[in-house]
């Protein structure tokens, strides 16, 4: 993958720099502060304004990744919930589970670098960012599903959805299309749906 960061000349460094390490670990670059100064054009000195080593420009691309799905979570959310024509709880959850398997293989090695290890509970930035994505989740499942047992549905969502992404993004599932995924994630919903349906019925 060629450099597509453009040198950087003036403005925000630090965006720059987010930008250019995001780039460079989604090329397989190694991820250090040198290779990164290196893609955006600047000094080997200059992330040091802004990052004091490597574990901080992790935290901050894990930061960026977290605040990244979230948009597209609340995207899917929205495009899926319009008033005029409310959806479906079972197509809520596909939507949310498509953006979200959509995400991790758009954007593989920052979605490994953001759930790879736990947060560390002294950067309250990337703890932050985490709750703020988790929270969402579990309003909107809060709204669909009133007076049931919310924290543990949302868990067994999330876990279908970042099960599929993982089975995926480790080659356990054959690459296919973005249709066939999104068709892949919308059948696993539905069988999670049909399960239930048939057990209340039954």
């Amino acid at each position: 993958m060629s450099t597509s960061v453009k040198p950087y000349h003036h403005g925000d460094l630090r965006a720059a720099l987010l930008a250019a390490a995001i780039e460079g670990l989604e090329a397989g670059e190694p991820f250090s502060l040198r290779a990164v100064a290196r893609r955006a054009g600047v000094s080997p000195t200059a992330p040091y304004r802004h990052f004091a080593d490597r574990e901080a420009l992790d935290s901050a691309v894990a930061i960026e990744g977290f605040r990244d799905l979230r948009v597209d979570l609340e995207a899917a959310l929205a495009g899926s919930t319009e008033p005029a024509a409310p959806a479906a709880p079972e197509e809520v959850i596909t939507a949310l589970g498509v953006a979200y398997v959509a995400f991790a293989l758009r954007r593989p090695a920052v979605f490994r670098l953001m759930f790879g290890n736990e947060c560390d509970q002294e950067d309250s930035d990337r703890v932050h960012a985490s709750e703020q994505l988790h929270q969402m989740l579990n309003q909107s499942i809060a709204s669909l599903f009133p007076g049931a047992n919310n924290p543990n549905l949302s868990i067994a969502l999330w876990s279908v959805a970042h099960g599929l992404a993982f089975l995926h993004l480790d080659g356990k599932l054959r690459p296919q299309t973005s249709d066939d995924v999104a068709a892949r994630v919308k059948s696993a919903v539905g069988a999670l749906f049909a399960l239930n349906n048939n057990t209340s019925g039954g």
